[in-house]
């Protein structure tokens, strides 16, 4: 039961209440603002100042929730006294703060009742600032500390607290902006009226066709988008589970540089993947003129299309689909597999009836985060699509296209959303309620049981050829960084790196950084190094809340956090410009909304990479260390985090690289201040300087690898207590009797 103060944080609402700046600072007011009391503009005034000096009546009942909270906070009286106060305090205060959200209007408070009743107030348009957000937070923890003692949550502050803040943000970041995007599909299109345009938006035959049965043309892309998500989930988690095979079970001798080229594709930036396919598959490319030359057959355009995309999808999803897995395969038990040997299982049996059942939460989680990412994808169906049109490329051409059509990019993505939605169904379904636990509280000291010769034969048939196609499709695409001109001259040069990074001496000696692309490289590194270790926070936490703990609505908060991996980043971008854009969070233009997209778009992964890895590890672990009466937050930080090692390096890999190379979801959100190095690479090779733009991909390349190594050598490996391969290679010691002599 909750026994400690919420001292703290009524101390919090309190001071953002009483001291910080209630809303952003104006044009003018610098950083003295931030305790201004006296400030000629009032906006940068906390909000207890605003109300006794500027006679804002709104703000009084946020601090009649102070005092109301203040009784509960204080260790004094019994549980349920405290719970009452707590919970009516934390409840008033949040609900004014968001009322005052919803009050406020493009000139400013906007409620007609309160311009009636109160005259005109100032023309003035506000957003939510530094006093206002943590005001929030405040209150709103102070409610989930009433509600664990009222008894919700088995009375567990830190799970109520994480419940919280976990339902707020995704409340605020996800559901929101994807809510206001969805919006548009009621807007009235021409003539018709509001039913009459959204039916028309959602039966289009251009969505739903299938002509492509009786006759050689496209069918719907509806049909292709299922299509193509379902082979490449198929297809990713195949390859992904070779390569996490081999790394874990198998004595290859490359095992490091194997790892590394199967997360060479995440660390991509735009575009490079396609044109390496491009100059290797292409009309011009080294396979077509080969068979042409050699054979005198011309292989065609089919790289453009459902292949060509497949093919690219396959290459940027299999390193999600390996570094959720790898995790999975390490830490299924030794012990279990040597039981069934035990009683004469040979090693197929074994893998086949043991082993590969216990990846299975590995294995649809994979699947299910490859499915979704296929659906969003935009990259790839656009350069390579050709006239193969699936969801996300037609929700980019009706936002941005002639047609500017929000209603109809909203009823794409309500479909793709309902696809999601049944995919997150069906994993849950097969998953299925059964019990996966491999890591308990004894020791293990085991030996993972080798690959069967045929699993083993099939991973590297699979693998190596795939490995080896990697390396020539970057090979191809990274040389048009060192050559003049692709296509025309050949001559060796180093001219695009210097234009890109040079650095010069100024007048004093101070090191000058010239090149055009530092500004955009300096403001991703900074961005990505925020918003990844709150995406692992965040990601990690879900996945243990939602693992560990039962209570209403879990199943709609685990939807709700695959909301924004389930639409484009273009509509993400989208919807960001239109909730954020305006008071009372407006945050558009600024370096807060690109964090907050990095983190809200790439936390899926992170969390189901979490809940696969939490399905191996015994519950009874968590109830040991609360029953030698440490605190939940403490077991979770020293009992199962350090078990979920591979899991955090999934979720800052994955966070860290993907904000470094994002290009959809923030081409709508960038700024001049905060320019990033994807947009960058975009806008070169728009202007068709792509030796400058390949030479910026391989630097991010290289910069990525380093960040890579880094958040690995920083989060360590995770310690099972089990005994290395070369023990087993070690000749075993005769048996003895007790009296020394030989068994």
């Amino acid at each position: 039961m909750l026994t400690r103060s919420s001292f703290p944080l009524w101390l919090l609402a309190c001071l953002a209440t009483a001291v910080l700046p209630w809303h952003m600072q104006q044009e003018g007011v610098g950083l003295a603002g931030l305790f201004a009391l006296g400030q000629p503009d009032p906006e940068a005034a906390s909000a207890l100042w605003q109300a006794l000096a500027h006679g804002r009546f709104w703000f009084w009942p946020v601090v009649a929730a102070l005092l109301l909270a203040l009784p509960g906070a204080l260790p004094l009286g019994s549980h349920a006294r405290r719970a009452r106060f707590l919970t009516w305090g934390g409840g008033l205060g949040l609900t004014a703060i968001v009322l005052q959200g919803l009050a406020v209007g493009i000139q400013g408070w906007s409620w007609e009742w309160m311009t009636a009743l109160f005259g005109e107030l100032e023309d003035r348009q506000f957003g939510m600032g530094l006093g206002g957000s943590l005001a929030a937070l405040g209150f709103l923890l102070l409610l989930t500390d009433g509600l664990a003692l009222r008894g919700w949550f088995k009375g567990d502050r830190f799970v109520s607290g994480s419940v919280g803040v976990l339902a707020a943000s995704i409340t605020v970041f996800t559901a929101w902006p994807v809510g206001t995007v969805l919006a548009q599909i009621l807007t009235p299109r021409e003539d018709l009226g509001i039913l009459a345009a959204m039916g028309a938006r959602l039966l289009d035959s251009k969505i739903w066709g299938l002509s492509c049965v009786a006759a050689p043309v496209g069918c719907g892309v509806f049909w292709n988008t299922l299509m193509l998500a379902f082979s490449t989930a198929t297809l990713t988690t195949l390859l992904g589970l070779c390569f996490a095979l081999i790394v874990t079970r198998s004595g290859f001798r490359a095992k490091r540089a194997l790892r590394l080229l199967t997360v060479l594709p995440i660390i991509t930036p735009p575009f490079v993947i396609g044109l390496g396919l491009i100059l290797i598959f292409g009309r011009s490319g080294v396979i077509n003129q080969m068979f042409d030359a050699v054979f005198g057959i011309e292989l065609g355009r089919w790289i453009y299309g459902y292949g060509g995309v497949l093919l690219a999808q396959v290459f940027s999803f299999t390193p999600i689909a390996f570094l959720v897995l790898i995790g999975v395969v390490e830490g299924i038990s030794p012990a279990m597999e040597e039981a069934s040997q035990t009683l004469r299982a040979s090693r197929m049996r074994t893998f086949t009836a043991v082993t590969l059942p216990l990846m299975l939460p590995g294995l649809a989680n994979a699947w299910l985060v490859s499915f979704v990412e296929s659906l969003a994808d935009f990259g790839n169906p656009i350069v390579l699509g050709g006239s193969f049109g699936v969801l996300s490329t037609e929700i980019f051409f009706a936002v941005v296209g002639a047609q500017q059509d929000f209603g109809r990019a909203a009823a794409l993505a309500a479909i793709m959303l309902v696809v999601a939605l049944l995919a997150f169904t069906l994993q849950r379904v097969v998953v299925g309620s059964r019990s996966y636990v491999s890591m308990t509280g004894k020791g293990d000291t085991g030996l993972p049981t080798p690959l069967p010769r045929p699993v083993r034969n099939l991973a590297y048939a699979v693998a190596l050829p795939w490995a080896v196609l990697t390396i020539v499709v970057y090979a191809m695409a990274l040389a048009g960084g060192f050559v003049r001109v692709w296509g025309r001259d050949w001559t060796p040069t180093l001219s695009h790196f210097a234009r890109a990074f040079a650095l010069e001496r100024g007048p004093g000696g101070d090191l000058i950084f010239s090149g055009g692309a530092w500004h955009s490289l300096f403001t991703t590194i900074q961005l990505a190094a925020i918003a990844a270790p709150i995406t692992a926070a965040l990601g990690l936490l879900a996945a243990w809340v939602l693992s560990r703990q039962r209570f209403r609505g879990r199943t709609a908060l685990e939807f709700a956090l695959m909301l924004t991996f389930a639409v484009p980043g273009t509509v993400i971008g989208v919807a960001y410009i239109l909730t954020f854009n305006l008071p009372p969070l407006e945050i558009t233009g600024t370096a807060v909304i690109l964090v907050a997209c990095f983190v809200f778009r790439n936390l899926p992964v992170g969390v189901r990479s979490g809940i696969a890895a939490m399905s191996q590890l015994d519950k009874s672990l968590d109830e040991a260390a609360i029953t030698l009466r440490a605190s939940t937050f403490r077991a979770l930080r020293t009992v199962v985090l350090p078990l979920l090692k591979p899991a955090i390096v999934t979720a800052l890999v994955y966070s860290f690289v993907r904000a470094m190379t994002t290009v959809s979801a923030v081409i709508f959100l960038v700024s001049a201040e905060y320019e990033m190095a994807t947009v960058f690479i975009i806008n070169r090779v728009i202007n068709g300087d792509y030796g400058l733009a390949i030479a910026y991909c391989a630097a991010l390349i290289v910069l990525m690898m380093a960040a890579i190594g880094l958040i690995n050598l920083l989060v360590g490996r995770r310690r099972l207590g089990r005994r290395s391969a070369a023990l087993a290679a070690a000749p075993a010691a005769p048996a003895t009797t007790p009296a020394g002599g030989r068994a």
